[in-house]
């Protein structure tokens, strides 16, 4: 016969789900240092190399100037 432990049901659901908050805590930590990465990596180029800037339309009304722009795509 093996030594086998047996955890309780209710056990093994706390563990199954502090599992899963671990999972997304990783998840968490990876996607954190791909944003602070990018961060970086266009801070550092933005210095060596200057990027034209797009013109911004604006339009009159009897309010006040409004301006248009675009918006940014997302990086996938």
């Amino acid at each position: 016969m093996t030594n086998r432990v047996t955890y309780a049901p209710q056990d093994f659901q706390k563990m199954c789900k502090q599992a899963e908050r671990d999972h997304e805590a990783k998840k968490l930590l990876l996607l954190m240092q791909r944003v602070k990465q990018q961060i970086a990596d266009r801070q550092g180029s933005s210095l060596s190399v200057e990027t034209p800037k797009r013109p911004v339309a604006t339009i009159a009304t009897d309010s006040g100037l409004f301006r248009l722009t675009r918006p940014v795509p997302s990086e996938r």
